[in-house]
């Protein structure tokens, strides 16, 4: 979308807006970035109509969603800013900027309902092999792929973990999910193993002195971004014979359909995603039989005990 040029009453009441979701409520500049380029098309859409915010209707509120669905936009697109739109008037009433919240009672698209694809267990081991752990990058992205699965991360999660945050005792990560909300991240023996040998053989060959914190070093020693993750998952899913398609998520989605299929409950895995609902995680209870059947046993080794001993080490530390 190209740049927009809004009104000054506009533009300052955006930028007053996002001010507050990025120092209230910590969300990221990639999220910050979307609630920017949403309500400003909306803002945008507004002025070209002729129409004012403070005499927005529902009526103008489906006809800018209309207009979107007729340019094409996809589903999740229109439903994102739908939901963005209403925070932004709900916010410009709580602030007394709007007299009324023209969009109380406004209804937000309601979602096709789609299955979250999985990885069987002969695609995860074809890809988990992938990698040449004979060189330090190799062993590097090996640990990160069975991390990432292992694990239940999101790349966001994954990228940003610090050496600190790993503790070798519990074998888990304190991971800084959606809104920076913190979470510990459990690990299985096999993602422990490739972790240690990275740990042990591959970091200590990739450091240099702008190295610190970050656990994930690229060539120079230096983080690695999602984005490196991102085309390393595609390389190594094409170098295994899996679909093109294949990214750091699927991992996610498979870790979580896994854990279910070898009987975790489902506020567990909640737990381990870091789901602030029950029912986002629910919809991996949906997958269809045949991949439920592909059960992966490595990704479930210690967990149940490692959670039972992190809640007890919780106990005693609060005596």
């Amino acid at each position: 979308m190209p740049p927009t040029s809004l009104t000054q009453p506009h533009q300052e009441a955006l930028d007053a807006y996002l001010s507050l979701l990025e120092n209230g409520r910590g969300l990221s500049p990639h999220t910050i970035r979307n609630y920017r380029a949403d309500i400003s098309h909306f803002l945008d859409w507004l002025e070209h109509s002729d129409r004012e915010l403070d005499d927005l209707s529902r009526a103008d509120y489906r006809q800018y969603l209309a207009d979107l669905q007729h340019d094409s936009i996809a589903e999740a697109s229109v439903r994102r800013r739908a939901s963005t739109i209403r925070s932004f008037t709900r916010h410009l009433t709580r602030t007394n900027q709007l007299d009324r919240d023209p969009l109380a009672l406004a209804a937000t698209p309601k979602a096709t309902s789609y299955l979250p694809t999985v990885l069987s267990k002969a695609d995860i081991e074809a890809l988990l092999s992938a990698p040449d752990i004979a060189t330090p990058a190799g062993l590097r992205d090996r640990a990160i792929l069975e991390v990432c699965y292992g694990a239940g991360l999101r790349i966001s999660e994954l990228v940003g973990i610090r050496t600190t945050d790993y503790d070798a005792d519990h074998n888990a990560f304190r991971v800084h999910g959606k809104g920076d909300k913190e979470r510990v991240a459990l690990l299985g023996k096999s993602a422990r193993h490739w972790l240690q040998r990275y740990l042990r053989d591959g970091r200590p060959v990739l450091l240099s002195e702008k190295s610190e914190p970050w656990l994930w070093l690229n060539r120079f020693g230096g983080s690695l971004s999602a984005r490196a993750v991102q085309l390393s998952v595609r390389r190594y899913a094409q170098r295994a014979g899996l679909p093109e398609d294949v990214h750091p998520h699927l991992l996610r989605h498979s870790f979580a359909t896994h854990m279910l299929d070898g009987g975790a409950d489902v506020r567990v895995v909640q737990e381990l995603l870091g789901h602030a609902s029950v029912s986002t995680t629910q919809i991996y209870t949906h997958v269809t039989d045949a991949a439920r059947r592909e059960t992966i046993e490595h990704a479930l080794d210690g967990i149940a005990d490692l959670l039972r001993e992190r809640r007890s080490q919780d106990v005693d530390d609060e005596r």
